[in-house]
C-alpha cells in the first residue's frame, strides 16, 4: 500500500509543476492555487510512504514518477520537443528507479 501512496504523490508532484507552468510565475491565481494544494498534497503522501518504506528508494521513485510525468506531460500537452535523447533519457530514469527497486527488495 505504501507504493501506491508513493506512486501518487509522484502524480500530485506532476500536477504540481503543470500547475506552476500554468500560473505564468505565480501570476495567475488558479494555477497558482494548484501548485500549492497539489503540492502539499505530494509531500504528505510522501512524508506517509516513509513511514514505511525506505527513504532512498521510495524518494527516488517519487522523483523519478515526478521527472517522468511531467517530461510526458510536456511533450504530450505542451508540445515541447520529444527528441531521441529526450525519450531515450526518460526510458534511463524509468531504469534506474526500477533498479533501485529491485535493489532494495522491490515490493
Amino acid at each position: 500500500m505504501a507504493w501506491v501512496v508513493i506512486l501518487v504523490a509522484g502524480l500530485f508532484e506532476v500536477a504540481m509543476a503543470y500547475s506552476l507552468k500554468l500560473s505564468n510565475g505565480f501570476s495567475v491565481l488558479l494555477p497558482s492555487v494548484g501548485f500549492a494544494v497539489f503540492g502539499l498534497l505530494s509531500f504528505g503522501l510522501l512524508a506517509m510512504g516513509l513511514k514505511s518504506l525506505e527513504v532512498g528508494t521510495a524518494y527516488a521513485v517519487w522523483t523519478g514518477v515526478g521527472a517522468v510525468g511531467t517530461a510526458v506531460l510536456g511533450i504530450v500537452a505542451l508540445g515541447e520537443n520529444a527528441s531521441v535523447l529526450k525519450i531515450a533519457s526518460i526510458l534511463l530514469i524509468i531504469a534506474g528507479v526500477v533498479g533501485l527497486n529491485l535493489a532494495a527488495g522491490g515490493h
